[in-house]
């Protein structure tokens, strides 16, 4: 049995404890939270609360620590357990500094305990299609591509720390993170990057960005917002190949070629567990939770989360973020 102990009880914290209930042999055990909101979820889910790491770890036995915190929460949370050689995921971003990755994957490896970043999307078989895609050259090899992820600000956000840069890294580093990752675990570190952003003067943040990649044969460009209106949650992605285009529109994903009809590619999931939170029923948290519990299981270190992509990610984004800041 893989004993969880739950850091954090909010909307990342409830996607996981609804996702851990489908994994053979693995349930949470403990949880540490402060809110409200920490202390209802506790109760209705008959789990012990405790109000610091430090402290679930010297009441009770875990072999892993989940942490669901906000942001800037991650790295001193996943500090705690790793120095006692805990096993830990970390929702993402990992950090808000690369500095700061470094020093946890460094704690693990001397620690030997396993960590892994949420990086979620990976997962999703719409996503996981494409990196097959572009291994294969099934449609020849990509001309250019274009990834979108749009949303309405996270007016949600408890305490309005999504809106503190020190906090949560903002835009970037809450939706743009998502689909740069992606691009980074396809097709590289690019060669050199460009952005541009726009947003109402009487914030203290951009509220959306379209960036270029540059990947010498080819660009890839994305946008990212938080708009100032109450739009639908948006993630999608069109890719030009050599012989067809393919488009996920974020429910099916097709191909489309000269003297072909349009192809409509298999991606239904089979456990579509609800979220709670603005994201749809799907089978992804699952599919990056049961990868976590594997990689425990055998005691390897993930071959599709890589610290060096988790790196390379972060140095792009502190740079955007550092000079989006003195623009």
């Amino acid at each position: 049995m893989i004993k969880v102990g739950l850091v954090g009880l909010g909307g990342m914290g409830t996607v996981h404890w609804n996702n851990y209930k489908y994994i053979e042999d693995c349930r949470v055990v403990a949880a540490v939270g402060n809110s409200e909101n920490d202390i209802r979820n506790a109760k209705s889910w008959d789990i012990p609360l405790f109000s610091d790491v430090n402290e679930m770890l010297d009441q009770t036995e875990v072999d892993v620590v989940d942490i669901c915190t906000p942001t800037f929460l991650h790295y001193e949370h996943a500090k705690k357990s790793l120095s006692r050689g805990i096993h830990t995921f970390i929702e993402k971003p990992i950090a808000l500094h690369k500095i700061q990755a470094e020093e946890l994957y460094q704690l693990a490896q001397e620690k030997g305990a396993i960590l892994l970043v949420g990086q979620a999307v990976r997962f999703s078989k719409q996503n996981a299609l494409l990196k097959e895609l572009v291994r294969t050259e099934k449609y020849g090899k990509v001309l250019d591509a274009y990834f979108e992820r749009l949303s309405a600000a996270p007016r949600w956000a408890v305490g309005g720390w999504m809106f503190d840069k020190s906090k949560s890294g903002l835009l970037v580093f809450d939706l743009h993170i998502h689909d740069l990752d992606l691009i980074v675990s396809i097709f590289g570190k690019p060669l050199s990057y460009s952005y541009t952003s726009a947003g109402n003067k009487n914030k203290a943040y951009k509220e959306q960005y379209r960036f270029t990649y540059k990947y010498g044969d080819f660009n890839i460009s994305a946008e990212a917002a938080w708009f100032n209106a109450s739009i639908p949650f948006m993630a999608r992605w069109r890719v030009y190949f050599e012989n067809a285009v393919v488009i996920n529109d974020g429910v099916t994903v097709t191909a489309y070629q000269f003297d072909h009809d349009p192809y409509v590619f298999d991606t239904e999931e089979v456990n579509k567990i609800p979220t709670g939170i603005n994201v749809p029923p799907t089978e992804m948290y699952l599919n990056e939770l049961n990868h976590f519990i594997s990689c425990i299981r055998e005691n390897k270190k993930s071959d599709i989360i890589k610290k060096e992509e988790i790196f390379n990610v972060l140095e792009i984004l502190e740079d955007v973020s550092f000079h989006s800041e003195n623009e």
